[in-house]
């Protein structure tokens, strides 16, 4: 494998090789992904349960919470479909969406100051800001500051639910260092009161920094722990916000040790969140002998 190089980025990158496919590895707060770019070729073999299970595996694959495919439209847009690494279709991750609009970025797919981006949740708004991703989110509506059907634990001060593209719970813990992240996580993200699952969040002050919280997410679809979750600190943000705990902007720091920034508004009964973090490019390669299902 190689390291991005410049003759890889531009018009003038490399194609790939007729017995490869040819990817980019990501990281977005440690979330890390795998990126295909569908100008480089037909890839619809690698868009099966089976083909992102072997991709995503640890050890055997070439490991990664996710798998992205990014298709280019214009120069001020492009559309991306995201899997999560046990195979099913994701309507939309946040620390994706940021690589995404890094890496359509570096490789000359867009050239525009503002950006579209299409998802499987709907049309989110995306710039580069201060070096650094920044996307848009769709109004968020669902919003409820508690979640009867799930009791709070003694050591936990609040537990609420909001869909931000995909379904949160938000549980602010006395300490999420020790907080059961994996045990209740799994349970929580299984209750029958989710229609559709949620990730679990758990959030804790973060006693060096004012305004900034620590965040560990249990995630439904990697089915553990990840390093960070992009629309868990948006949810997580609105209802620190809508509970008095923070005011906006609202930076959490995540698993990683990286700090993802969520400004949001309010109009009405909506709320207007913006995400901001990192998206960074760790390599590039090609796949050769992967069994793929």
């Amino acid at each position: 494998m190689d390291g991005l190089a410049p003759p890889l980025v531009g018009p003038d990158r490399t194609s790939l090789m007729e017995a490869s496919r040819r990817f980019y590895k990501m990281s977005g707060s440690g979330n890390d992904f795998i990126f295909f770019d569908l100008s480089d070729g037909d890839v619809r073999d690698l868009e099966n349960p089976q083909a992102i299970q072997a991709l995503s595996a640890r050890g055997t694959g070439v490991g990664a919470d996710g798998v992205v495919f990014l298709k280019p439209q214009s120069d001020d847009s492009f559309a991306i479909r995201y899997y999560n690494s046990d195979g099913s279709l994701g309507e939309l991750c946040g620390n994706a969406t940021l690589c995404a609009t890094r890496l359509a970025n570096e490789l000359g797919i867009v050239s525009a100051p503002e950006i579209s981006i299409t998802t499987d949740s709907g049309v989110l708004a995306a710039r580069m800001a201060e070096g650094l991703p920044e996307i848009d989110f769709a109004p968020v509506s669902e919003v409820q500051l508690d979640w009867p059907a799930i009791p709070k634990l003694d050591r936990e001060q609040a537990l609420g639910f909001a869909l931000a593209g995909v379904p949160h719970i938000v549980i602010v813990d006395e300490s999420v260092e020790t907080a059961d992240i994996l045990g209740r996580g799994s349970r929580i993200r299984r209750d029958k009161s989710l229609r559709a699952g949620a990730n679990v969040n758990f959030v804790s002050p973060d006693p060096d920094h004012e305004n900034t919280w620590v965040i560990r997410t249990y995630e439904r679809g990697v089915e553990g722990e990840t390093l960070a979750c992009g629309t868990g600190a948006v949810a997580s943000a609105i209802l620190l916000v809508e509970w008095g705990r923070a005011v906006s902007p609202v930076s959490l720091r995540s698993r990683s040790g990286k700090t993802l920034t969520v400004t949001v508004h309010r109009e009405g009964g909506q709320w207007y969140p913006s995400l901001r973090g990192s998206g960074e490019i760790v390599f590039s390669g090609e796949l050769h002998d992967l069994p793929l299902g």
